[in-house]
């Protein structure tokens, strides 16, 4: 091969094997000179950081080796002749089998625009990613074709809005897949406020936000509610689990309607929106089960962004669920 691409769920080892960690511990410093010993023998080497969420599967099959070598046994895979891919997606230990095959909904979110750097709000306006969201885009893309080869992403979906659609479209352009233009994924419209930032809004509405951020029923002017919003993105996962019963699909949006699939997940009332972060490009995947609860298996996940990574100020202490 040309290259050869190691996944590991270790972090550490990973930055270490890459050269940007140094090895302290005598012992694994030994072990790394034997295992750069190996690496100088194959074509070019990338090590790529995989979390134990994600490698479930790999994770087992490691430990099915050594448990048989233990054993002084050679390891038989038990999957010979499965499509593994196909067999073992979705599987949560300890749920009674009875519940079915869930719909999996991978949850992207967009990346930067000029709108997120500055923080203002930022709804159906449509900015572009910047080039630094581009690039996110593409490190997220990456990440996303490395979850469909265990598990067989089906379909893309996104929201109508520029920034949503381009990191579709790096993600589908690897899966080679088409995006699935989903209108109802759309951001909140934040109407009037559209391009201000908090402490703007609080000067010139003042009266109007301390109502917004007391009620989810209560839209900005001009604007939407989150119970408004929470209609259509209900609506939206109805339509996309309907269409893919048992499947897994990518869906690329913005960070309000994911927020909303995450506190329909959990059964959370509308606070739950003021209590969680998303970064730009992070991942987020639930499980939507037509005889069972639903299940998250990762939220906000960043693990793939690297230096590209903290582009977003810091969030205020009481966060707006803003459209950034």
């Amino acid at each position: 091969p040309e290259a050869v691409e190691v996944r590991m769920d270790s972090k550490l080892v990973v930055e270490q094997m890459s050269g940007r960690w140094q090895v302290k511990h005598p012992d694994m410093a030994a072990l790394k000179r034997a295992a750069d010993d190996v690496i100088r023998r194959l074509p070019r080497v990338r090590f790529t950081h995989i979390p134990r969420a994600m490698n479930s599967h790999a994770d087992r099959l490691a430990n099915e080796a050594m448990d048989a070598a233990a054993r002084g046994e050679a390891w038989v895979r038990r999957t010979a002749g499965v499509d593994v891919a196909a067999a073992t997606p979705n599987r949560l230990p300890g749920w009674s089998p009875d519940m079915g095959q869930p719909t999996t909904l991978v949850l992207l979110r967009h990346g930067e625009t000029p709108m997120s750097i500055e923080r203002r709000f930022s709804g159906t306006d449509d900015p572009e990613l910047t080039p630094r969201g581009l690039a996110q885009a593409a490190a997220a893309a990456e990440r996303i074709a490395l979850l469909s080869a265990t598990v067989r992403i089906t379909a893309v979906y996104s929201s109508p809005l520029r920034r949503a659609l381009a990191t579709a479209e790096a993600a589908a352009g690897l899966l080679g897949l088409p995006v699935i233009v989903q209108k109802r994924l759309r951001e909140t419209d934040f109407g009037h406020w559209d391009g201000y930032s908090l402490a703007e809004v609080r000067d010139r509405w003042p009266a109007e936000l301390d109502a917004w951020l007391a009620s989810s029923r209560v839209a900005p002017p001009g604007g939407e509610s989150f119970d408004e919003t929470l209609l259509r993105v209900r609506r939206a996962r109805g339509e996309i689990v309907a269409a893919h019963p048992g499947a897994v699909v990518l869906v690329v949006s913005h960070v309000t309607p994911i927020k909303t699939l995450l506190r329909l997940a959990l059964d959370g009332g509308p606070q739950m929106l003021y209590r969680l972060h998303l970064d730009l490009t992070s991942v987020s995947i639930i499980d939507w089960y037509a005889d069972g609860p639903a299940v998250v298996r990762l939220m906000n996940d960043t693990s793939h962004l690297g230096e590209l990574f903290g582009s977003e100020p810091t969030p205020e202490p009481v966060q707006p669920v803003s459209g950034t």
